[in-house]
């Protein structure tokens, strides 16, 4: 089966390779299979305006190409839309649950005790169904409404796809979870998984938001051409670098931390071209770059609301970023949303691997 063929060995390697470095290394293992972390074994390097200032270069260069890209393009590149007078009623439904949830998660009211630890979960469903409804608005077309199916199975694969960050993140311990009291294995499970569970949907749901505002992205449907990426040994290149990053990352955890969203999506991108599947870089390859580029600002966009929201909630978390950690916007800092932007892609990346399954190459 082409979705087993792809998911075992990327698995495998995602929990195996940091494992097998740590382990040559003479760590204990237990440091890094404890369930609930707790234990901080990693110490955080100290910030240091020299790294602080050449990560932040490295954004600018990255990322000012397309921002230029985008601003000085005349050209027209518009999207046909099928706008609707207004919100469909579901739409100001959540509009509605979004607020008074708000209002809960935000406060500590005696007779809501008992649900305070699920609110986070509550307000990502509320923004997930908004982002739909004025896709829906916008276009006439949604996940929800048009792809139910797919849409509900993106829940369980995103709760997947998150507890590997969590497990990836045990061996650089850059955040952890606060107001969470002395809650067993089983009780942690459930309480986490229900917030995963909403990443993948609010991710691409808001990329199909953003894909309705033609102007965010013109001028990169004929940008850069990278048909050499699909060259033999380009992917296997790729993917012997990105799996030593991973089984280096629980070594120096401090000067690699970056890795643990970098080498994920590039092992997962290497094997999807390997095994000839569709990949974040079909696109690019043609020099399209359109659907990178918004399914990035989604990931930073629904990073400003994860850490909003995560703000004043009971159960949040906190980081521990090695060099950098300064400037905080609510609980993170300032560089640290800089990582939304590759991890938006691996967002589009996972849903490559579900499309697999659920609709051979059909793109999201």
């Amino acid at each position: 089966m082409r979705f087993l063929k792809l998911l075992l060995p990327m698995v495998l390697m995602l929990i195996g390779l940091p494992l097998a470095g740590v382990v040559l290394t003479g760590k204990p293992l237990a440091l890094y299979l404890e369930f609930p972390p707790i234990t901080e074994h990693v110490v955080r390097a100290a910030f240091s305006w020299w790294a602080f200032a050449a990560t932040t270069l490295f954004v600018i260069v990255t990322v000012f190409p397309f921002v230029n890209r985008v601003v000085r393009f005349h050209g027209s590149n518009e999207v046909s839309l099928v706008q609707s007078a207004s919100l469909p009623w579901w739409g100001w439904l959540a509009v509605v649950w979004l607020a008074v949830v708000w209002l809960l998660a935000w406060n500590r009211f005696e007779w809501f005790a008992s649900f305070q630890a699920f609110t986070f979960s509550m307000l990502w469903l509320g923004y997930i169904v908004i982002v739909n409804a004025l896709t829906r608005r916008r276009t006439g077309r949604c996940m929800l409404t048009n792809r139910p199916v797919y849409f509900l199975a993106l829940f369980p694969v995103s709760a997947a796809f998150w507890w590997l960050f969590e497990f990836l993140n045990r061996f650089v311990q850059n955040w952890y979870y606060m107001g969470i009291g002395t809650l067993g294995a089983w009780d942690y499970f459930w309480q986490a998984t229900l917030p995963f569970a909403t990443v993948l949907p609010a991710v691409l749901g808001t990329r199909e938001l953003l894909a309705s505002f033609p102007q965010l992205s013109r001028g990169l449907d004929n940008a850069w051409n990278i048909s050499w990426m699909h060259m033999k040994w380009i992917p296997w290149i790729l993917l012997m670098v990105s799996a030593v990053g991973l089984a280096a990352v629980g070594v120096w955890p401090n000067a690699l931390f970056s890795l643990l969203w970098l080498a994920p999506l590039a092992l997962i991108t290497a094997l999807q071209i390997i095994m000839g599947e569709a990949s974040i870089l079909d696109g690019p390859a043609n020099g399209d770059w359109r659907e990178l580029w918004q399914v990035a600002l989604a990931g930073l966009v629904c990073g400003f609301f994860w850490e909003m929201w995560n703000y004043q909630s009971l159960a949040h978390w906190e980081y521990s970023v090695p060099f950098v950690h300064r400037f905080e916007i609510f609980h993170m800092p300032l560089l640290g949303y800089s990582g939304y932007l590759p991890f938006g892609l691996e967002c589009l990346a996972v849903a490559r691997l579900l499309d697999i399954l659920w609709e051979g190459k059909h793109r999201t």
